[in-house]
């Protein structure tokens, strides 16, 4: 099982970002947990980080010939951005959206995602662990689809 893990605009700068919203785990650390529980599970990870909504496009084009799903936190694109909303429906792979933050908690402008739309699920507000939540979940769906 192949998985594009995609980190959006702002992530690489986590453990020094506002650590009391996003909390104090770099992406590096969260990366190494998602490497953790992959290699337990038998899944191959792709993990790309990007400031540019272009190159996580790119990357979710590319993903098309190899993946088998895609977990992504697209950090505040998650608010406006279309264009990549538009890249996960075209490849037409299993995505789950994630955020460290519980966004329906905070500010009114980060309440509407653009991209839970077409994922199939969403999870908010576990810090870190929403990773390792969102990835269970794509996990459990990707092996009910394939019968196991």
């Amino acid at each position: 099982m192949n998985i594009l893990v995609l980190h959006g605009p702002n992530l690489n700068l986590l453990g020094t970002r506002e650590p009391h919203i996003y909390g104090a785990m770099t992406l590096e650390e969260i990366n190494a947990r998602l490497e953790e529980w992959a290699a337990a599970h038998g899944v191959n990870l792709r993990i790309i980080q990007s400031n540019h909504e272009g190159a996580l496009i790119d990357a979710l084009h590319e993903a098309r010939g190899w993946a088998d799903g895609i977990l992504i936190n697209p950090g505040a694109l998650h608010i406006y951005g279309y264009a990549l909303r538009d890249a996960i429906a075209a490849v037409n792979l299993p995505a789950v959206e994630v955020h460290l933050s519980n966004t329906q908690a905070r500010e009114e402008w980060r309440r509407v995602s653009v991209i839970a739309p077409v994922c199939r699920g969403v999870v908010l507000g576990f810090g870190w662990r929403s990773y390792i939540l969102g990835l269970e979940g794509l996990y459990a769906l990707l092996q009910e689809a394939k019968g196991r």
